[in-house]
């Protein structure tokens, strides 16, 4: 159905990888969808510490029935391996992913490699596993990462059929966006949507004054930062979490954070219907 890439070109932490699961989690649980979250991180384990609890020898243990233990056998370089024999077909991908939520929920973890050229060798093939997912996946969340050589992350973003641009709430880096959109013909494209990483609603930063300040037409995307899901995260619980608060009431603590995921998936969907409708 779609690619959905979220991208930054800050090195430093903007929340990419934690929105981005934040998002892809509640779609999962929202709506009856086969969602695939396809990490393409170099020696980073955020995404995977926010479903696994990790033992010293970096390998997940169950933490919930619905999570499966990784083998030493799968991951995206076991993929490559696969692809590179010609051995395809529209299910390939989940046979290498890993079950979060059975039906609904699977995640193709990043290179395991600690040799960046040999990272860079996969980064290559990936528009191809994404092009293979979109056969069998209803959406693709792509975590994509900053360490990535442009030419790779370029090929990805223009498979994207959706880019989330994230951006912090220091003055620099929206500054750096605007003047990233006006220099770059790929920015000022339809299927960019902006959202704001760990937001604090209190800063004069928020959402109203930066999307007045950048002339959006629509108010951009923010994932508010929560205490309990950035512990949430570290501890491979966000699926517990998610259930936990799927029928949060307006006065939780936690009600804002909900509010602004949840917002953040009916934009996403209604900017994907709307770019179908004109194709």
């Amino acid at each position: 159905m779609a690619i959905v890439t979220f991208k930054s070109n800050e090195l430093k932490e903007t929340g990419q990888t934690l929105s981005l699961v934040a998002i892809a989690t509640q779609f999962a649980i929202e709506h009856n969808y086969r969602i695939l979250i396809v990490s393409t991180n170099f020696k980073d384990q955020t995404l995977e510490n926010c479903f696994w609890e990790l033992d010293k020898l970096n390998r997940p243990i169950i933490t919930n029935q619905s999570h499966v233990s990784i083998g030493v056998d799968s991951g995206v370089e076991s993929l490559v391996r696969v692809l590179a024999s010609n051995k395809t077909n529209p299910e390939i991908v989940k046979n290498y992913s890993k079950i979060i939520l059975r039906d609904r929920l699977d995640v193709l973890l990043s290179p395991s490699t600690q040799n960046y050229q040999e990272y860079t060798q996969v980064c290559d093939k990936f528009p191809e596993i994404l092009q293979i997912a979109d056969r069998y996946y209803d959406l693709i969340f792509v975590d994509l990462s900053s360490r990535m050589q442009e030419r790779e992350a370029q090929n990805i973003l223009n498979i994207s059929d959706l880019i989330i641009f994230n951006i912090t709430q220091r003055l620099k880096n929206i500054n750096d966006f605007m003047e990233l959109r006006e220099n770059d013909e790929n920015y000022k494209k339809r299927n960019v949507i902006l959202l704001l990483g760990r937001y604090d609603a209190h800063s004069k930063y928020n959402i109203k004054n930066v999307t007045r300040y950048l002339r959006e037409r629509k108010l951009i995307l923010a994932i508010p930062y929560n205490t309990l899901y950035f512990e949430a995260c570290s501890e491979g619980k966000v699926i517990d979490f998610f259930l936990k608060l799927k029928n949060v009431d307006v006065n939780d603590r936690n009600h804002l954070f909900i509010s602004e995921v949840n917002r953040a998936n009916e934009t996403i969907l209604y900017k994907l219907q709307e770019l179908q409708m004109k194709i």
